[in-house]
């Protein structure tokens, strides 16, 4: 996994595929039309880094996937679309 700088944050990559953003203490997933409804159903929105750019197919994790690492991982392994 490797991080660059990207949207004033980080972008976060596994080989070629670009999969999450960490801006402003948030982290974002890639979603995919399988996974978006989870994101949803927990209130997140997708990423929007200014006021006139919003990222739809990244959201925001949910914290309490965070605190869960083995859940955290599942996210991520899901985020990695090919």
């Amino acid at each position: 996994m490797t991080a660059r700088a990207m949207f004033g944050g980080y972008g976060l990559s596994q080989g070629e595929m670009f999969f999450g953003i960490i801006h402003k203490g948030r982290l974002y997933f890639k979603v995919t039309p399988s996974t978006i409804l989870r994101y949803r159903h927990y209130g997140m929105k997708p990423f929007r880094p200014n006021t006139k750019q919003t990222l739809k197919s990244f959201y925001e994790v949910p914290i309490d996937v965070i605190e869960n690492a083995e859940t955290l991982i599942q996210w991520a392994t899901e985020a990695i679309v090919r």
